[in-house]
């Protein structure tokens, strides 16, 4: 099979593994979240510098609140910081940040400061970097479908006019074309409740390396495969 040039807009990334690498470092979990908090700064400029315009990382999911209070209030933490501290880095080197999510379950301070950084950065072009925390895939198509239903209800729109392209609307992308490429680190092979109305057509990567350890030439090994690979979208 020869090169086909695949265009590469959009990259989500499952950041797997930091509980598992703090494991075998003989570390806290919470140490490894840490360690993970970096790749994603280097990532980020990296996608950016590989003429990616857009990269939606996976941070938190709605069923991470399941896990024990004293990680969740850790990362929590973690997050905090990070939104005053590193993706301002980003967003001074003309990166716009988003946030997709339901964030109403986050805390206040921590909402203020996601909507501080996606008012301020909402002009950058060089590329959008969109962050998914506390979100689930089947909730935000559960609330696209809610949406719409009250949109025929008032009248705004009739039943037969709802499409692919007016569900899309509703949901947390709108206006974000769909990622062409998926890479999940850890070895794990599910999607867990991920973008699952946008990846219809993604081409999948699984790596066995941990989120950790996720280095900017293996994204790029990964790229230079994705380019490899024949998109045929149904069709023969």
């Amino acid at each position: 099979m020869g090169t086909t040039n695949n265009q590469l807009r959009h990259i989500a990334i499952i950041m797997d593994g930091n509980g598992r690498w703090a494991q075998k470092h003989g570390l806290p979990r919470n140490v490894g979240h840490q360690k993970g908090a970096e790749t994603v700064l280097e990532i980020a400029r990296a996608a950016k510098e590989m003429g990616v315009k857009y990269l939606t990382l996976y941070a938190f999911s709605t069923e991470n609140w399941k896990r024990s209070p004293e990680e969740v209030e850790g990362l929590m933490n973690l997050l905090r910081n990070y939104l005053s501290r590193n993706f301002k880095q980003l967003a001074q080197e003309d990166v716009r940040i988003l946030f997709i999510g339901e964030r109403q379950m986050l805390a206040s301070d921590i909402q203020k400061q996601m909507q501080h950084l996606e008012q301020t950065t909402e002009n950058n072009k060089s590329a959008t970097l969109l962050v998914a925390l506390s979100y689930g895939a089947r909730q935000e198509i559960v609330q696209a479908a809610r949406l719409l239903a009250e949109k025929v209800k008032s009248g705004d729109i009739l039943s037969k006019d709802i499409d692919e392209k007016t569900f899309s609307d509703m949901l947390y992308t709108k206006g974000v074309p769909d990622p062409d490429l998926l890479i999940r680190t850890s070895g794990e092979q599910r999607l867990s409740n991920y973008l699952l109305w946008q990846m219809a057509y993604t081409e999948f990567f699984f790596t066995p390396t941990y989120w950790p350890d996720f280095t900017k030439d293996e994204l790029k090994n990964i790229i230079e495969q994705f380019q490899q690979r024949e998109r045929r979208y149904g069709k023969a």
